[in-house]
């Protein structure tokens, strides 16, 4: 191929300065995914526009959807798919497994460790402060051990890939993490549409996450694992998640319920049925923590049951992810994750992470506030790429702004060296072309009461918009299918 490039990627270059995920130069694929972009290599442009355009067709079919609340054209949007998809040699996807097992290990024992003794906090490792002044501490759960001794049952840790090639951690999500329906729904696509193509690049599969999911769920039940009763929780149909909260309720031959559906009695929980109650032993919950329980937390709520918390509490149900997690989702928290792994595992992290100055500390804030202009700040409790200021890009009057309110608040502050994300080809429907296009990468994490399980990729996030280093749906990104290659045979 570096010889006679295809077509299709005819005229492609990244940006000097960034690692491109299939090429290391004009015309010349990476050699551990050489084979695999050659054979993509082999479809004409021409061909590959009706693929991308079959592939569309069949997500607008299937529903693939989300929402934007903000957006005052109308909430439901088709999630945009680019059908080129993100490869990762069977070597970096196995030293990446060993990370993200790691991390998720430290996440659970720090979160176990806050809700609990607190000796992370108690011997200085992590300010106290920092943790209790987090939005997703939530005190009123201190004490709480739940059933089967998982609090982490699935994480989606946000990955970037440096300019000199270096996977990064970019954040942590261990509330409720989402996206995941898209990698299966984007695979079954891709199947599809690329048949053949598909089978000769020996691709690692994705399908078996639901019933690795279920079985997870199942194993941490306070009951007898073969006998409970599992549910899938869901704030209802405006969420802006539903698709997935139905997706993957069905394809793991669970109940989908919302909040009357369920009721607390002798602090276990119910759900009703047409031949009365029967009792629920697992919830995995899609309703955030401040809904959840209007007992305990929001009283105005109607989207939580009464209750649950108190279930919870006395051991008669798993939730799944554990209220509370939130705490180790703070951007500020983030940067101590390297220093949780020490202290819990008595160990190095094996993945590496972003500088990131906690404006919180007063050295740190002083850094980020005389280089505004070179950094991202993060509001610690945002996401989606919301209550962010992207320095290099903003203007002075964006920047002032943030100046005030970094003053003002600065335990709500993070900053971050702009880092050059990896590219992609991206098919661009007005160049009608392959453009690099930055992308990201959110694996997803199983934990049962054996321990963690990764599923062989995950959710490639991508920036559409030229230029862009906004991933998110809801801010114009999009996704790929994530191919990790099977090693040798």
């Amino acid at each position: 191929m570096s010889e006679n490039v295809s077509t299709l990627f005819d005229g492609y270059r990244a940006p000097e300065g960034t690692w491109d995920e299939l090429f290391e130069g004009p015309g010349l694929p990476r050699h551990d995914v050489r084979q695999a972009v050659e054979s993509l290599g082999t479809t004409t442009a021409e061909a590959f526009v009706r693929c991308q355009s079959l592939a569309e067709l069949a997500l607008l079919n299937q529903g693939v959807t989300f929402s934007v609340y903000a957006d005052e054209r109308g909430t439901e949007k088709i999630f945009p798919f680019d059908l080129v998809p993100r490869i990762l040699s069977a070597r970096d996807w196995s030293n990446l497994v060993k990370g993200l097992k790691q991390r998720v290990r430290a996440l659970g024992m720090f979160l176990d460790d806050v809700y609990g003794e607190q000796r992370i906090m108690a011997e200085g490792v992590i300010p106290r402060e920092l943790v209790l002044g987090a939005k997703h501490f939530l005190p009123a759960l201190s004490g709480v051990r739940p059933a089967g001794d998982v609090r982490v049952h699935i994480a989606g840790i946000d990955l970037i890939r440096d300019g000199d090639g270096t996977f990064r951690v970019l954040e942590d999500n261990v509330r409720t993490p989402s996206g995941v329906s898209y990698v299966l729904e984007n695979r079954l696509v891709t199947k599809k549409v690329f048949p053949q193509l598909f089978e000769k690049a020996r691709v690692q599969p994705v399908d078996h996450y639901p019933a690795r999911l279920a079985e997870a769920l199942r194993s941490v039940s306070p009951r007898d694992p073969e006998t409970s009763t599992v549910v899938v929780l869901t704030p209802g149909p405006y969420n802006s998640a539903y698709f997935e909260h139905s997706f993957l309720a069905r394809t793991m031959g669970l109940e989908l319920v919302q909040a009357p559906d369920l009721f607390v009695d002798d602090d276990t929980v119910f759900i009703r049925t047409t031949r009365g109650p029967r009792r629920v032993d697992v919830i995995y919950r899609r309703t955030d923590e401040a809904f959840l329980d209007p007992e305990v937390f929001r009283p105005d709520s109607l989207l939580g049951v009464r209750g649950l918390i108190r279930a919870w509490r006395a051991g008669n149900v798993t939730l799944a992810n554990a209220p509370g997690n939130g705490v180790a989702d703070d951007k500020a928290i983030y940067a101590f994750v390297p220093d949780m792994i020490r202290f819990y595992l008595s160990e190095e992290a094996l993945l590496q992470q972003v500088r990131t100055l906690v404006c919180y500390r007063d050295a740190d804030r002083r850094e980020v506030l005389d280089h505004l202009g070179e950094m991202v700040v993060k509001a610690v409790d945002e996401s989606g790429g919301y209550g962010m200021l992207m320095g290099p890009q903003a203007s002075a009057a964006e920047r002032e702004e943030f100046r005030r309110r970094i003053e003002a608040d600065p335990r709500k502050y993070i900053a971050q060296p702009l880092i050059e994300l990896s590219t992609c080809p991206t098919w661009d429907k007005e160049t009608k072309r392959m453009e690099p296009r930055r992308v990201d990468l959110r694996p997803y994490v199983l934990t049962s009461r054996s321990g963690p399980w990764v599923l062989p990729g995950g959710l490639t996030r991508v920036a559409l918009r030229a230029g862009s280093y906004v991933v998110n749906s809801s801010q114009g990104g999009g996704s790929k299918d994530t191919w990790v290659l099977k090693g040798a045979a």
